[in-house]
């Protein structure tokens, strides 16, 4: 049976729940009581993961499958509905970073990054949401980057699969609240994972996962639609958000030569 709240025993299917903050959130949510189905592609990190969680409160499980792969979405979908009940809770947050600049311009670098940032999201919504709306139940949390509020060198690739994120919550946002089911946009900065160790650039404001799975978990067990954080940081770009083009591309003008 589905719960109009998230508690214990709420049934929670997370992607990209190998590494980074998907490992995190499948513990944190795993300690509150919940029932985590925790996907990923590579076993072995499912495997560490479930290992990890003999002794928390909740409990949590694997379901290896690539998010690209939309037949197999469905099918793990349809799996865990059978053997855990109703999924109250879907976290779309497989995501990857290649950066990508004006000297290195690739069509595949952003053919990847659509296929897994926006495509791996979507295939986890199209087979949960018809059973969501129709128990008028249910909670979808998309995990963006506040990389998505506007242009950044080194990042447009990765920055715009980010901002069509945004979008798609923004535009879903009012027809799903007739229907029943919340919808949260995760909009993380800086936080520490595989794939900001490969940067070699300062990151401001740099969070634990840990500490980032709390604040998602707080803020889903809060109804907030937005969630970003940490806020200092999130207030300059948002302060960017509504700044002119000359105003704005002479800071990033700086951050681009600075990054050469």
């Amino acid at each position: 049976m589905a719960r109009s709240k998230l508690e214990a025993g709420s049934v929670v299917w997370i992607t990209g729940a190998g590494k980074g903050i998907g490992r995190a959130l499948s513990v944190e949510l795993a300690k509150r009581g919940m029932k985590i189905a925790a996907s990923a592609r590579t076993r072995s990190d499912l495997q560490s993961l479930v290992s990890q969680s003999t002794e928390l409160a909740g409990s949590i499980s694997s379901w290896p499958v690539d998010v690209t792969e939309r037949e197999e979405m469905s099918k793990t979908a349809s799996a865990i509905e059978a053997e855990l009940g109703s999924i109250d809770l879907l976290v779309c947050n497989a995501g990857t970073h290649s950066p990508v600049t004006a000297e290195n311009f690739d069509a595949e670098a952003f053919n990847q990054l659509l296929d897994i940032n926006i495509m791996g999201v979507v295939n986890g919504i199209a087979p949960v949401l018809p059973r969501m709306t129709a128990r008028s139940s249910g909670r979808i949390a998309v995990v963006s980057s506040v990389a998505g509020y506007r242009g950044l060198p080194s990042a447009p690739s990765y920055g715009a699969t980010k901002a069509a994120l945004i979008n798609m919550c923004e535009a879903l946002k009012p027809e799903l609240e007739h229907s029943g089911v919340k919808l949260h946009l995760v909009c993380p900065g800086f936080v520490r994972t595989p794939l900001t160790d490969r940067n070699s650039f300062h990151m401001p404001f740099l969070m634990e996962p840990e500490d980032a799975a709390r604040r998602i978990a707080d803020g889903i067990q809060r109804n907030k639609f937005e969630i970003t954080f940490p806020w200092r940081f999130v207030f300059w770009l948002k302060l960017g958000r509504i700044l002119p083009y000359w105003a704005y591309f002479a800071l990033t003008r700086r951050l681009a030569a600075a990054g050469k």
